[in-house]
């Protein structure tokens, strides 16, 4: 049977079988359903899939994601659900194809944006940023940050109002943030993550995870893993003026005032939550998905008021990488790779002990309730949405690899699950 057959089967089953709701009490009513699985080259039922983000681009019909495996960007047409091309060029896994034992810091491509406006596409790649041009599906200029590391620059979000990308190196001591000039693809500033008070000798923050550009109040929201005053992250908002005391011709290493609120500077706690994704919602809305290293903990979504940082709402589900949020349809979309049936977290990874089950988590940014649990596949961790033709991309990796998901064997090999709504 083919890997597309095999999946409609299981969808088949899965739309039958409350089990495949993933736990929680999910019940699929909102008409979330699996649809397809695309193959993806040198990938199969015994591979240890390795990829990272993905995006889709509307005005192209194309959906894009990092793939490690292959070291390279996959392209799709989301029209017909069909792989167009690999754009070659990126770092691989540091431990070559297999990706077995892979360091993620020392691998890529990673994160992946859209330049709006223009036909580039900025992807994160170890001590650089490649630019992709979508016309030729090439790369046609490499951005090197970090010197000679050989950690990635990892997750990135982009400003159209002032063309100023922002790209965050969680690995590195201390991780700091990239600011590039869209135009020029020159570097503007560097800054550096550490705790106030002790300039480029404080402790370090625990890592940088996603960003996000709020235009009203020309900002970038940053997931921080944790600072002193917030061991398990903060959102920590810069204002774009604060990086634009640099120029392309005179690029500035910059400190960043952490638990300040210093010329536009905020922070916004968010307890036991150590983020991961985060994605701007609805009205003053911003949606941090929270993966909690705590064993037995909630798992949890955190939603805020970007204003203020007050806390809006905590919806009980979690344990995913990137979300996203879908104006359409007024809900977010969160790829919960470590959610588990109890809700509660399994730690810093899943095991035969305390085993994931994967879901497609789907939020009402109204009600701030969980409409949806749809059982995925194994470290579904990356969703992207068409609104157009109303589909959800999942890339997934087989049942063996990794270990540690209970539910993985109704979807064994890998590839991109594409989901309709």
């Amino acid at each position: 049977m083919s890997a597309h057959l095999r999946f409609g089967a299981v969808a088949v089953a899965c739309l039958m079988l409350a089990s495949c709701n993933g736990g929680g009490g999910g019940d699929n009513s909102d008409g979330i359903r699996p649809k397809a699985l695309i193959a993806v080259p040198n990938v199969d039922a015994t591979t240890n899939f390795s990829f990272d983000l993905g995006v889709v681009d509307t005005a192209k019909s194309r959906y894009y994601f990092t793939d490690r495996n292959n070291a390279s960007v996959d392209v799709f047409d989301t029209r017909n659900n069909t792989l167009i091309t690999q754009i070659k060029g990126f770092s691989g896994c540091n431990t070559g194809p297999s990706c077995n034992g892979a360091n993620n810091d020392r691998s890529g491509p990673d994160g992946i944006d859209l330049i709006t406006g223009t036909n580039l596409i900025f992807v994160g790649d170890v001590n650089s940023v490649k630019v992709v041009d979508s016309t030729t599906n090439t790369i046609v200029n490499t951005i090197r940050i970090g010197g000679t590391s050989g950690l990635r620059a990892d997750e990135g979000c982009y400003d159209p109002d002032h063309k100023i990308y922002m790209i965050s190196s969680p690995g590195e001591d201390p991780p700091f943030a990239t600011f590039i000039d869209a135009t020029t693809q020159k570097i503007i500033a560097t800054m550096l993550f550490t705790d106030p008070g002790s300039g480029a000798t404080g402790p370090a923050s625990a890592g940088l995870e996603a960003c996000a550009y709020d235009r009203a109040s020309a900002s970038f929201y940053v997931n921080n893993d944790g600072s002193t005053a917030n061991p398990h992250g903060e959102i920590d908002v810069i204002p774009v003026s604060a990086v634009q005391v640099g120029t392309p011709t005179a690029p500035v290493t910059l400190t960043l005032p952490v638990g300040t609120a210093q010329n536009g500077f905020k922070v916004f706690p968010l307890g036991n939550c150590d983020p991961t994704g985060i994605v701007l919602g609805p009205g003053a809305q911003i949606a941090s998905s929270c993966r909690q290293g705590t064993v037995g903990v909630p798992l949890t979504v955190q939603i805020l008021d970007r204003n203020t940082g007050a806390n809006l709402a905590t919806v009980p589900v979690g344990g995913g990488d990137q979300i996203t949020y879908d104006p359409a349809s007024n809900r977010y979309y969160l790829a919960a790779s470590r959610w588990t049936a109890s809700g509660r977290s399994s730690g810093s990874a899943c095991t035969a002990a305390s085993p994931c089950t994967p879901v497609l988590a789907v939020i009402d940014a109204s009600s701030f309730k969980v409409v949806s649990l749809a059982q995925t596949g194994n470290n579904a961790h990356s969703v992207a949405v068409d609104p157009v033709g109303r589909q959800l991309y999942l890339p997934n990796s087989s049942v063996t690899a990794p270990a540690g998901c209970s539910t993985c064997s109704d979807f064994p090999v890998g590839g991109v699950m594409v989901f309709a709504q």
